[in-house]
């Protein structure tokens, strides 16, 4: 699932080539009889509602929240109350796409080779007709991304995003912050409390193993055990992992690419998510990466420096 520098970079990227272009159309092959009746493009009704709430509406910006996508558009300058969100969560293998695309045969494909025509590019179930006659795509191989559009005055209202946590890079969010949030689950398991969205926003699996393995604490250790210094460690190391994913453009381990269709470039410094079997690469440490399920979620780790308390590393 993209976390917060996967999304980040793909607000930057279409902040800058959205803002001031029009939707002219949308269309959508999602269909399912599961989402009758709710709130979700998957439902046949709420897309003719959908589609009518955007026709014509202009880019106003593009943003984000946690992990979701919040695109806001306007129909009238003038009158804010008018203005409408666009808001996508892209869940496991959602990314979102930008460029020149026909459809033909049934389906959406990009016109020109080069990066969109990545495999992993070709799942598509979300398209907008911009303005300047490119498109907005959405590939979605599960098909379990969550697109809605609401009143941006109600935001604040909407239950998508008004329980969501701090957001770990900005300015505000400072360690007794970190710690106060920490502190509200004291008796759960840190690779758990980290990946709570109503904890702290936009951390999942990758950055979570990343940012523990810095730290040399056990995904399984519980927060009550982690001593103020050890905590101070992990509130510098999350901040570190996420910039540094920023800069490299976000991980593609697996479906995530940028809205040009590339990979980022994260997968690359990995130091234990998905190294399991390997040897820990951490100085004088002869640890071997373990990969468990914590909170039904898969965890990496060292056996070795990132031991639980109160249990000896082997080579000790």
């Amino acid at each position: 699932m993209p976390e917060l520098p996967e999304v980040q970079t793909t607000v930057n990227i279409l902040n800058k080539e959205l803002k001031g272009l029009k939707i002219l159309d949308v269309w959508t092959d999602y269909n399912s009889s599961y989402y009758l009746g709710k709130n979700s493009i998957k439902d046949k009704k709420y897309f003719l509602f959908f589609r009518k709430e955007l026709l014509n509406n202009k880019v106003i910006s593009v943003r984000r929240r946690a992990k979701n996508v919040l695109i806001n558009v306007s129909r009238n300058n003038k009158d804010k109350n008018a203005d409408k969100t666009i808001l996508i969560h892209m869940k496991m293998t959602g990314h979102l796409l930008y460029g020149n695309y026909i459809f033909n045969a049934g389906k959406w494909s990009p016109k020109d080779d080069g990066a969109l025509s990545d495999p992993y590019n070709r799942f598509i179930h979300l398209v907008f007709k911009l303005s300047n006659m490119k498109y907005l795509v959405l590939s979605d191989a599960r098909k379990f991304a969550k697109i809605i559009v609401f009143d941006t005055n109600k935001e604040n209202k909407l239950a998508d995003l008004n329980k969501l946590g701090p957001e770990p890079i900005e300015k505000d969010f400072d360690f007794e912050r970190f710690k106060k949030v920490i502190n509200k689950k004291t008796n759960s398991k840190i690779k758990t409390v980290l990946m709570d969205q109503e904890i702290i926003s936009g951390i999942g699996n990758i950055y979570s193993d990343e940012a523990l393995w810095y730290s040399g604490i056990n995904p399984q250790e519980r927060v009550k055990n982690i001593s103020d210094k050890k905590l101070k460690e992990l509130f510098k190391n999350i901040r570190k992992v996420l910039n540094e994913s920023l800069l490299l453009g976000g991980d593609s381990m697996s479906d995530y690419r940028n809205p040009y269709g590339e990979k980022g470039g994260y997968q690359k410094i990995h130091k234990v998510y998905r190294k399991a079997g390997e040897k820990c690469i951490r100085k004088n440490c002869s640890g071997i990466i373990q990969r468990i399920k914590v909170g039904g979620r898969s965890a990496h780790f060292c056996n070795c420096h990132q031991r639980l308390m109160n249990i000896e590393c082997l080579s000790d």
